[in-house]
């Protein structure tokens, strides 16, 4: 199952739940969606600096994580959120192998 990387950072409605709520609800939740997507929540961890949390599921394909990300993005409660598809060093070992004819510009 293809794993996938998200991270974001809360609204100031958000932060306000997240104090309400408290960090282990936030995970339960997002491992609810990755459940009702067909998929799991391997983990989530809160962070500061650029983002305020770094979560990593298994969903069955892209439909699944653009469904979660619209989900969470279209809350109000993210000032940003980010996908980013998770690559197997097999899948980087299967691309590396492959040849690509490539004309750069101008050349």
């Amino acid at each position: 199952m293809p794993k996938y990387l998200f991270r974001g950072s809360y609204s100031q409605e958000g932060i306000k739940g997240v104090k309400k709520e408290g960090g282990s609800a936030r995970r339960d939740v997002a491992a609810a969606l990755a459940d009702g997507l067909g998929g799991r929540l391997e983990t989530f961890h809160f962070a500061f600096g650029a983002h305020d949390f770094y979560a990593i599921a298994d969903l069955p394909d892209n439909a699944a994580a653009i469904a979660l990300a619209a989900t969470i993005g279209g809350s109000g409660a993210m000032s940003s959120f980010e996908t980013v598809p998770l690559v197997t060093p097999e899948e980087a070992d299967e691309a590396a192998r492959r040849s690509v004819s490539y004309r750069p510009p101008g050349g």
